[in-house]
């Protein structure tokens, strides 16, 4: 009787072990000595992917850079790894545009932003120096005539932006002067 359900035992575990090996030779991703005699049928990507993304950078002062970066891609997981501190905005096909906030004023108002005011007071920045050049940002207006003559000279002849806590601090300077409009 004691040989009888050692048999039984020794039965039920080879049928719970082929049952198993069946149901991991399903599970995807595994490869199993039939799928490894087979090449042709493995899923493995041998082919790179050409693709095309574009960054996207906004900085402070609203103005926005794009960049254009052309990948090949072996595979997506190191693509998405590559990029995930940005934010997916766009697919189409094989472009990707991704777009990330920066915390500092773009390299066009680092060269050349200049700080004025228009003929009617508001406060802007200008590509180049104010009255010719082109209006980057406009901010509020700026009753001009409570400014201490100085501050006046300073704002019709341009001051320069060479940092973001410059740029912040000629903010923070003139907008006690701006005008409430109700």
């Amino acid at each position: 009787m004691r040989v009888v359900g050692i048999a039984r035992y020794r039965y039920t575990l080879a049928v719970f072990a082929v049952i198993l090996f069946m149901f991991i030779g399903s599970v995807p991703g595994m490869i199993t000595k039939s799928l490894a005699a087979q090449p042709e049928k493995q899923t493995i990507n041998t082919k790179p992917q050409n693709l095309t993304v574009i960054l996207e950078r906004v900085y402070l002062d609203g103005e926005v850079s794009q960049e254009v970066v052309h990948e090949t891609c072996w595979k997506m997981e190191n693509f998405w790894a590559k990029y995930d501190q940005w934010q997916l905005t766009n697919i189409n096909q094989s472009t990707y545009v991704f777009r990330k906030q920066v915390d500092d004023i773009s390299p066009l108002l680092k060269a050349n932003g200049f700080f004025g005011v228009t003929e009617d007071g508001v406060l802007t920045i200008f590509n180049g120096r104010p009255g010719q050049s082109r209006i980057i940002q406009s901010f509020f207006q700026i009753d001009i005539k409570k400014l201490e003559s100085k501050k006046q000279e300073e704002l019709i002849q341009g001051i320069p932006i060479k940092s973001k806590d410059h740029y912040v601090k000629v903010l923070e300077t003139f907008e006690p002067y701006s005008v409430k409009i109700e």
